[in-house]
């Protein structure tokens, strides 16, 4: 199994829907972590940030430029 690393922060929950689908349907290997906690009802998401995306770094910058697309496309 792939090193996965910590790609980029994730502002919302519409972004990082829309990235898992776009990297899923290019294949990218990838993993979305959110920064929810139960405990705390979310708390830490509107500080920190909705969570972030994990990938084997040789996709960092592809991803970077998905992101990017995305952000500008809003």
């Amino acid at each position: 199994m792939e090193k996965y690393k910590k790609i980029a922060v994730l502002e919302n929950e519409i972004q990082a829907q829309l990235l898992d689908d776009v990297l899923t349907q290019q294949n990218i290997p990838h993993m979305m972590r959110s920064y929810h906690d139960s405990a705390y009802d979310g708390l830490f998401q509107h500080s920190k940030g909705w969570g972030h995306v994990e990938a084997p770094e040789n996709h960092e910058d592809e991803i970077l430029e998905i992101i990017d697309n995305l952000s500008q496309s809003e």
